[in-house]
Parts: C-alpha cells; sequence; structure tokens
C-alpha cells in the first residue's frame, strides 16, 4: 500500500497482517506462504533475492518508482545476514518476521515462558 508523505512524496505503508495470517493458516501454512513469497522475488539462477530481482519484482507490481536504489540496497542489507549481498530463503524469513512487531512481541513471550517453565523446572 503506498500513501503521499507530508513532503508530497509517495511512500509505503506497511500493514502487519502477518498475525492474522498465522491464525487462519497456522504456523506451517504460513511459512509455504513466506516460500511461496520467496520464490516470487529469487533471481532464478543464482537461488537468492538479488538487488536486481527485487527491483524487477517491484517494477511488476508498479512499485518501482517508489523506492530509489538506496531504498532497494537498504532492504535487502537489513536481512542479508551472511554478508553476500543477497537474500536466501531463511534470510528472507527471518526478515519478514522481523517486520511484524505482534509476531516479534508474540517470540518474546515464548521465549520468557521458556525461562520461567525452566527455572521452576530447574532445568535450562
Amino acid at each position: 500500500m503506498s500513501s503521499t508523505s507530508p513532503r508530497g512524496q509517495e511512500e509505503l505503508v506497511f500493514e502487519d497482517f502477518f498475525p492474522v495470517m498465522v491464525k487462519k493458516l497456522g504456523a506451517d501454512g504460513f511459512m509455504k506462504e513466506l516460500i511461496s513469497g520467496f520464490r516470487l522475488l529469487v533471481d532464478g539462477e543464482k537461488g537468492v533475492i538479488t538487488f536486481g530481482s527485487l527491483k524487477k519484482s517491484l517494477a511488476l507490481l508498479g512499485l518501482g518508482g517508489v523506492l530509489s536504489d538506496d531504498d532497494v540496497t537498504s532492504m535487502l542489507q537489513e536481512g542479508d545476514m551472511n554478508g553476500d549481498g543477497g537474500l536466501s530463503e531463511e534470510e528472507f524469513c527471518v526478515l519478514m518476521l522481523r517486520l511484524s512487531p505482534e509476531l516479534m512481541r508474540g517470540s518474546m513471550d515464548l521465549v520468557e515462558e521458556a525461562v520461567v517453565y525452566n527455572k521452576v523446572d530447574g532445568r535450562w
């Protein structure tokens, strides 16, 4: 979705639909959807999402003029954990989960619950 910023520039607005998708599809179904999304963006020859494959996909989605090359590079760098300049399937899925504040809160709740459980149970 896009909107106009106070400076009159078009900008992307991210709405967090992931929690609703997880509830509807279940964890396995949600992960399958993320992987399908990865496959739509991937460079078929390299097996990762590259600058070129992401730019091409953004253009096909009508977002080519909304994001600058620096924006696209920043998106890739945000998720590129191994520094190879592209996003693997795993890096893409981790990035998508990190972009969902509610899913991240839920993850922290699960970690805290596990820590409390293990403290009470006496195991680590």
